[in-house]
């Protein structure tokens, strides 16, 4: 049985990137073996055991042949005569099918280091054509390298448009999209993970209406670059790449990648505020519009990030001052009004009414 750390692991530190999580291979094991060791399986769709006291992922090498459409296509083979090389031969890229010995040799069989020296993006092997799956995580290490000064190999990119023309992305699910996604607008340029995906034909091919979008608007890899400089989240950064978009399809989008309920609810948020009369704060009842618009008195943080959005666009000087109107406001009770005998929706009229008045009192 040898142990090997593989893949992310030993890429990032060659490049000098702080390691968060650690792979292993092994090779010449068998499932009961690791069993014995006192290691838990956990791999539904090959040998994955977790070690009994770190936790961290040891996987049997494996090959995989294609089988099949998508990235679910194919018959996977791990037993203890695949080699270390037959497992790296079957990753995506030669910067992630990298090795390291126990006494920090390593190994190499596809040229990553010197990739990763020329900062380049290059396929393992014609095999990378078989999983769809590799144009979106190709797009988000490109996104999360940039940096760094990564490009993308012709060859390689030759490939993802092979699996885009062959009709292989129609196969992904939302959920290994998403997750992609949001992997991507986690980097310092999230724009290129956009940027490479119209380049090989893929936005196009999974998202038409988001893909004229994108080039109706260039400003977009600017606007998110400075959205990470200040570290956003992916709903934040998503509803800025979908301002605009009709309020239809934005959802369709949203839907198909089956992101989260709260991308949806900002995405919305930022696109009802957006160019709102109350953001120049002239007019009490523009501002009490604003805050019942982005139902403010039930989600005050979901105002608060829209306001940082909005700074971001260039649509609000400060949000400090519309922050402490919202925090005024949210003082309100409609308390005194019930104990004054008000019921139903007469406690909500005197409750707007005073709203409205600490607000042109404050403007």
């Amino acid at each position: 049985m040898q142990i090997y750390l593989v893949g992310g692991a030993v890429r990032d530190k060659l490049l000098g990137l702080p390691v968060k999580d650690r792979d292993w291979v092994v090779v010449g094991a068998t499932p009961e073996q690791m069993q014995a060791q006192g290691f838990k399986a956990v791999g539904k769709d090959f040998p994955v055991f977790l070690h009994p006291k770190t936790q961290e992922e040891y996987a049997l090498a494996r090959t995989e042949r294609k089988q099949g459409r998508g990235y679910k296509g194919f018959v996977v083979a791990a037993d203890p005569s695949v080699t270390l090389e037959e497992d790296l031969l079957r990753r995506d890229l030669t910067i992630n099918a990298l090795a390291e010995t126990a006494q920090g040799e390593i190994i190499d069989p596809f040229g990553g280091q010197q990739d990763l020296q020329q900062r380049l993006l290059r396929a393992v092997s014609p095999a990378f054509a078989e999983d769809p799956l590799r144009v979106l995580r190709t797009a988000r290490f490109a996104a999360r390298f940039a940096d760094l000064g990564f490009t993308l190999e012709p060859e390689t990119q030759a490939l993802m448009r092979k699996l885009v023309d062959q009709g292989e992305l129609a196969f992904l699910t939302g959920e290994r999209i998403w997750l992609e996604m949001d992997k991507a607008l986690s980097t310092s340029q999230p724009g290129v993970f956009f940027a490479v995906l119209e380049q090989v034909g893929a936005l196009q091919a999974l998202w038409p209406e988001l893909a004229a979008h994108w080039q109706r608007h260039p400003e977009l890899p600017g606007l998110l670059s400075k959205a990470a400089e200040q570290a956003l989240a992916s709903a934040q950064m998503l509803a800025l790449v979908l301002l605009d978009l009709p309020s239809n399809l934005k959802t369709h989008f949203l839907q198909q990648v089956k992101a989260p309920k709260a991308v949806l609810q900002q995405a919305e948020a930022l696109q009802k505020a957006s160019q709102h009369p109350g953001l120049r704060l002239q007019a009490a009842e523009e501002v009490l519009e604003l805050f019942e618009q982005l139902d403010s008195w039930r989600r005050p943080e979901l105002t608060q990030q829209t306001l940082v959005l909005l700074v971001l666009l260039g649509q609000l000087a400060s949000r400090q001052r519309l922050l402490e109107l919202l925090a005024a406001c949210r003082k309100l009770s409609a308390q005194p009004w019930v104990a004054q005998g008000l019921k139903g929706p007469a406690v909500g009229e005197a409750l707007r009414e005073e709203r409205l008045q600490l607000l042109a009192a404050e403007i």
